[in-house]
């Protein structure tokens, strides 16, 4: 995991000299990204508890079918992956730090499958909704594979924001609800854990 943090930094120094050619101007208050990294109760419970992250929507992106139900896309007829929205503050938590994020957190190198959850609605996958987050995700990834951070090449999709549909509202909070349940002691706790450990510094008090 040290050569995702040596990319990280490198990707910082990239950027600034990017950074020059960019019109001046305020930062936007908030901005949103959009990843697929398998379940999204797990990546939900994940990016809910950073510093600088104001809202976290569980639901569906990367389909063609509108509006799709949670057992639609499980049938893996609608080519909808299960993916998070996630609104942040950029003064608070930046954009690359939450890549950092998604890469540790998940496995990028397995296609349409995370742990026991297998079809293509678990694809990793990063929707990017604008040019900055194209280049930065882009340069990441190639840095990763350059870099071997993984035994095998990252297979991450990096595409377009199009559209993004909420889930049901028993997805919503889902770890936060139903913390006790076999799924969620045995599957998300850990990557919570995991998270409480590695990006400490990042959570919310």
């Amino acid at each position: 995991m040290r050569k995702i943090k040596t990319v990280l930094l490198t990707l910082v120094l990239a950027m600034a000299v990017q950074a020059v050619s960019i019109a001046q101007g305020s930062k936007p208050a908030t901005e949103k990204a959009t990843f697929g990294m398998g379940c999204f109760w797990c990546s939900e419970a994940i990016f809910q508890r950073l510093k600088g992250v104001t809202k976290v929507e569980s639901g569906y992106a990367g389909g063609s079918v509108k509006n799709p139900t949670y057992e639609a896309v499980c049938s893996g007829t609608t080519g909808h992956a299960e993916v998070v929205q996630v609104t942040f503050q950029p003064s608070v938590i930046s954009y690359k730090e939450l890549l950092e994020i998604f890469w540790k957190m998940h496995d990028p190198t397995t296609l349409n499958k995370q742990g026991a959850d297998v079809g293509t609605q678990y694809r990793s996958i990063i929707f990017y909704h604008n040019e900055q987050q194209k280049a930065l995700a882009n340069t990441y990834k190639a840095e990763l594979n350059k870099q071997k951070a993984f035994p095998d090449p990252i297979v991450t999709a990096i595409e377009p924001f199009k559209n993004f549909y909420v889930a049901e509202n028993y997805h919503q909070n889902y770890f936060k609800l139903n913390g006790s349940q076999p799924y969620c002691r045995m599957v998300i706790l850990p990557k919570v854990d995991k998270l409480e450990k590695v990006f400490k510094q990042k959570l919310k008090q």
